[in-house]
């Protein structure tokens, strides 16, 4: 179908000075908008035509009107902003923008705000601020980590906790963990090293080494957790798949007074050994309903990362289910 024959739909930006921040640089905003949606857009002042289909016309429009409505209340809009935006929409025709890129994070230490980007990622930070216990399950990318460390370092400052502990559990994954060089120390480092990325993204090096060397950040493998109690401590566990059923009971019962965990996995990227079942799998099973504790879940739908992720997922994802199905051919 050619495109003059689709749909069309005019909308107008009332304020000249938004209208032109919103259209971006020589428009690379609307450009971006085109090339996402599939979408032909023409402006003529702070008017912009749109032609296209049903469907993502409709898309199109509440995207502009809504980032629009964001600008004047004083956000500052971005071009991967039109992305976050396309995708929010897509996933849930009712969300609205507002609601989800003002609900910030405000990290006190580098005086930087954090938002959630997608309607997963919303719903998470509220499942977080209601549950003293949260698991985030979902594929990488989809800032599980990222968002508990932003609310961990956020409690910090607020005085809302004593202190941050992040842990892990140090799984081999393809590489033999006695071959690595070193101490047990830095054998282990390679494994804490993407928590202390999230945490030196929130807090300048110095400062985190200080409060890493007084015990106010404490970033170590799960297996230090055992036999302690971690009383008005904000905990993260990362990488959760990769505990034992053991491992998962020993860390959740470590939680004591005045402290909040968050506990973040990939279910599809489990390194245990075959016989080993996941800690996470077994925690969702047995945790659902539990007063207290709360789940989030992510698809790769809710990825941050660079556009070719979600691709990757869901090349491996078609992978997967297409060996299920061969499998299961062959089994009949």
């Amino acid at each position: 179908m050619n495109i003059e024959t689709k749909a069309f739909k005019q909308i107008t930006i009332e304020d000249n000075a938004i209208a032109v921040a919103l259209f971006g640089e020589t428009g690379e905003n609307l450009k971006r908008l085109e090339k996402k949606l599939g979408v032909k857009l023409d402006t003529r002042g702070n008017v912009v035509s749109i032609r296209g289909e049903d469907e993502k016309i409709r898309i199109a429009e509440k995207v502009l009107l809504e980032l629009c409505e964001l600008m004047k209340k004083g956000y500052a809009i971005h071009p991967i902003d039109i992305d976050y935006a396309i995708r929010a929409i897509e996933i849930d025709k009712d969300t609205h923008l507002s609601e989800m890129f003002m609900d910030t994070i405000y990290i006190s230490f580098k005086k930087k705000i954090i938002s959630p980007k997608s309607p997963a990622q919303k719903r998470y930070i509220d499942t977080i601020r209601k549950y003293d216990i949260v698991f985030g399950i979902g594929p990488a990318g989809t800032g599980k980590t990222y968002l508990a460390m932003a609310m961990a370092v956020a409690a910090l400052a607020k005085h809302e906790v004593d202190r941050i502990i992040l842990t892990r559990p140090a799984v081999e994954a393809g590489e033999k963990l006695g071959f690595l060089p070193g101490d047990l120390a830095a054998k282990v480092d390679p494994y804490l090293r993407p928590l202390y990325d999230a945490l030196h993204d929130m807090i300048d090096f110095e400062r985190a080494e200080k409060l890493i060397e007084r015990g106010t950040i404490e970033v170590a493998p799960l297996a230090f957790m055992r036999g302690r109690t971690l009383n008005d401590s904000f905990v993260i566990m990362d990488e959760a798949q990769n505990t034992t059923s053991e491992q998962m009971k020993m860390f959740l019962t470590r939680i004591g007074l005045g402290s909040r965990a968050v506990v973040t996995g990939d279910i599809t990227q489990i390194d245990l050994p075959l016989a080993k079942p996941s800690g996470l799998v077994e925690a969702q099973k047995i945790l659902q309903g539990v007063e207290g504790i709360g789940f989030a879940y992510f698809t790769e739908k809710d990825v941050v990362r660079h556009p070719l992720v979600q691709d990757i997922i869901k090349a491996y994802e078609g992978r997967g289910r297409k060996r299920e199905e061969n499998e299961m051919e062959g089994g009949v």
